[in-house]
């Protein structure tokens, strides 16, 4: 992709197809590369220290591949009780989980990086930011966690629920400073942070 002169590279280091059309909300010109890391979460590691490393390390390591953009590294951690609750990736795991959820809160942990790869002085090249989603799940018998799991099959989302489709419809509240967080990336935050690194906003508009 060629960047116009005035814009910096923006690069999206995800694989997610849900990131990616959040960022193009923003209408900026930006690409993806996909960062090869291990995303297991360390033994005895805090859920949001999980989301917070995890963000961190996948923008790092996109700047190695890209070192004078600016790259986002996003990642999620959804916690009921404490305990780290990860993407089902089947029918009978997201069951397992919206039974465990279901009439109670679960905290979703979205944690943001911006790596500026133009700044020459290392300590001031990382934002990085968690964003707290609280959501209570509505109390739904085993029928009809089922039926919404065969109609919008959520295997590849933490907690098994997509806000942005049928998934709402199993949620009783949610509680966020920033809208999209939940989705997996947190827009207000993200342009909190570009515009502190001096990103041109709105520079093509007539």
């Amino acid at each position: 992709m060629t960047f116009p002169a005035n814009l910096p590279r923006l690069i999206l280091g995800s694989s997610s197809p849900y990131r990616k059309e959040l960022l193009s909300r923003l209408a900026l010109p930006f690409e993806v590369i996909v960062p090869a890391i291990d995303e297991a979460p360390w033994a005895n590691e805090l859920p949001e220290q999980t989301a917070l490393r995890l963000a961190r390390e996948k923008a790092q390591a996109v700047a190695n591949i890209a070192p004078d953009a600016l790259i986002i590294g996003s990642d999620q951690v959804a916690t009921l009780d404490g305990e780290q609750i990860g993407k089902p990736g089947s029918h009978a795991k997201a069951l397992e989980q919206l039974q465990r959820m279901r009439g109670r809160q679960v905290i979703f942990h979205s944690a943001l990086c911006l790596f500026d790869g133009r700044q020459s002085q290392p300590e001031l090249r990382i934002q990085l930011q968690n964003i707290q989603t609280f959501v209570r799940f509505r109390d739904l018998p085993d029928a009809e966690l089922d039926a919404y799991l065969r109609i919008e099959q959520p295997y590849d989302v933490a907690g098994s629920a997509k806000n942005e489709g049928l998934g709402i419809a199993i949620l009783e509240n949610i509680d966020s400073s920033d809208p999209t967080a939940l989705t997996g990336l947190p827009l207000i935050s993200l342009c909190s942070m570009l515009r502190q690194v001096g990103y041109p906003f709105f520079s093509g508009a007539v």
